[in-house]
C-alpha cells in the first residue's frame, strides 16, 4: 500500500516549484533581430538608388507682360549732391555777422556773412593816398616838362643865329628829354598806385561772403566773433567755413553694383528708386553713368543714377534702393515673360539649348529659347518658368527622367 501511495504522490504536479530552464525563447528573439538587420543592410546595399549628385539654382522671373518693365537687378546706395560747397571767405578775419540758418534757401550771390573790414578799409585808404601822391608828382613833372620844351624851342633859333652858344641849346634839349622820362615814370607810378587801390578795394569786398550758387543751407559752421580762415588751422579756435550749401537740383543716387552683375547695367537704362524713408514712393529715373573704376576691396563698381522727380522730401545721404529695369516692350508686342537662370544651367543636347528641371527625385529635360546675356546669367524666353529648380553644370550622363539627388542639403538655394 505504501509503495502505491508513493507512486501516486510522485505523479502529482508541484505548482510551487520553479519552471524548468529553457533557451528556446532567447534564440527566437535573436533570430528576429538578425532578420531585421539583414533586411536593413540589404535595402542600403541593393534597394536604395542613390541617383546622380547635382546642384540646383532657382529660375528668377523677370517678365511682367506687355508694355511693362521688370527689374533685372537691385542695388542699394545713397542720395548724393553733385553741387555741394562749404563756403568760406577768401581772406582770414573775424566774423562780424552771419546771415544764414540751417534749412534756409539762398540765391546765387546772396550775402551770407561779413567779416570785420577795419584792416581792409585801412589798406584801401592807404592805397588811395598813394595814388593821390603819385598823381600829384606826375602833374609837377608835367609842368616842368612844359617849361623845358618851351625853353628848348626858344633857344633853337637863337643858336642858329649864333646869338647863344650851342652848349646852351644842348643843355636845354637834355633837360627837356630828362623831364619827358620823368613824366613817363610818374605816370607809371600813378598807374601802379591805381592798381593797388583796386586790389585794396577788392580786399574790402572779400570781407563779404556770398553764396556761390542757389541752394539750401544744411550746416552753419561759424558764429559772430570767431576767427575764420580759408586754410585749415591747427588750433581749435579757427573756423574754415561759414556754412555748407547744397544745390537740391543736383541730387542724384549713387549705388555700388557687384562686379558679377555690372554687365546688366547700361547707361541710359531706366530705373526705379525707393527711399528707405518712403517705402511706397517709387521714383523713376535713368542711369547717368557707370564710373570706370572698381573697388578691389568690395568688388563693386559705382553707378550714378539720375532722379526724374524733384521733391523736398529727397535730401542728401538718404538711403535708397534702386531697381534697374529692362526697356519697356511696345504695347502691341506679345507678352513673353522670361526668366533668368545661371549660364551654367544651360547645356547642349542634339544641337538644342536645354536645361534640366528638378521634379521630385528625377529631372525633366526642357528645350529653351534664349534671350540676352546678363552678366553670368542668361535670359530664357521659353521653356522655363519662375521658381523652377534647374540643375547647374549638368553632367553628360544626365538625361530626361534620370534619378538625381542633391549634392548638398543647401544646394537647393539660389547658387548665384
Amino acid at each position: 500500500m505504501s509503495s502505491n501511495a508513493d507512486l501516486l504522490n510522485a505523479l502529482k504536479i508541484d505548482r510551487n516549484a520553479p519552471p524548468p530552464s529553457s533557451r528556446k525563447g532567447l534564440w527566437i528573439a535573436l533570430a528576429a533581430v538578425a532578420a531585421v538587420l539583414l533586411a536593413v543592410l540589404g535595402w542600403f546595399v541593393f534597394g536604395r538608388d542613390t541617383g546622380i549628385a547635382v546642384r540646383t539654382a532657382e529660375a528668377m522671373a523677370i517678365g511682367n507682360g506687355a508694355g511693362g518693365s521688370a527689374s533685372v537687378l537691385d542695388a542699394t546706395g545713397y542720395v548724393v549732391a553733385r553741387r555741394m560747397a562749404t563756403v568760406s571767405a577768401k581772406i582770414p578775419g573775424k566774423v562780424r555777422e552771419v546771415l544764414i540758418e540751417e534749412g534756409q534757401r539762398v540765391e546765387e550771390g546772396q550775402v551770407i556773412a561779413t567779416l570785420d573790414p577795419i584792416d581792409a578799409e585801412q589798406q584801401r585808404m592807404l592805397s588811395a593816398s598813394q595814388l593821390a601822391a603819385a598823381q600829384s608828382q606826375a602833374a609837377g613833372v608835367q609842368a616842368q616838362l612844359k617849361e623845358a620844351e618851351a625853353n628848348a624851342a626858344r633857344l633853337a633859333p637863337l643858336a642858329a643865329q649864333k646869338l647863344v652858344s650851342r652848349a646852351q641849346l644842348e643843355q636845354a634839349i637834355a633837360q627837356r628829354d630828362s623831364l619827358r622820362a620823368q613824366v613817363a615814370t610818374a605816370q607809371r607810378n600813378a598807374q601802379v598806385a591805381g592798381d593797388a587801390l583796386r586790389i585794396s578795394a577788392q580786399g574790402v569786398d572779400n570781407t563779404i561772403v556770398r553764396a556761390p550758387f542757389a541752394g539750401v543751407v544744411i550746416a552753419k559752421a561759424a558764429q559772430p566773433g570767431e576767427i575764420i580762415s580759408p586754410m585749415a588751422a591747427s588750433g581749435g579756435f579757427t573756423r574754415s567755413g561759414i556754412g555748407t550749401i547744397v544745390d537740391m537740383e543736383s541730387l542724384e543716387v549713387e549705388v555700388e553694383v557687384g562686379e558679377a552683375f555690372i554687365g546688366r547695367v547700361k547707361p541710359g537704362m531706366p530705373t526705379e528708386a525707393v527711399l528707405n524713408a518712403y517705402q511706397d514712393w517709387k521714383i523713376p529715373g535713368r542711369v547717368i553713368a557707370i564710373i570706370p573704376a572698381a573697388d578691389r576691396g568690395k568688388a563693386t563698381v559705382k553707378v550714378r543714377v539720375g532722379l526724374d522727380a524733384r521733391d523736398p522730401r529727397i535730401v542728401p545721404d538718404m538711403g535708397v534702393r534702386v531697381g534697374f529695369l529692362e526697356d519697356a516692350k511696345p504695347a502691341d508686342a506679345a507678352a513673353k515673360p522670361g526668366v533668368l537662370v545661371p549660364a551654367a544651367a544651360i547645356t547642349q543636347r542634339d544641337g538644342n539649348d536645354v536645361a534640366f528641371v528638378l521634379a521630385g527625385d528625377a529631372v525633366q529635360q526642357r528645350t529653351l529659347q534664349l534671350g540676352r546675356t546678363l552678366g553670368e546669367d542668361r535670359e530664357v524666353l521659353a521653356g522655363l518658368a519662375g521658381g523652377d529648380a534647374v540643375v547647374l553644370d549638368p553632367p553628360e550622363q544626365l538625361a530626361d527622367g534620370a534619378r538625381v539627388r542633391l549634392a548638398d542639403a543647401t544646394a537647393g538655394a539660389d547658387g548665384r
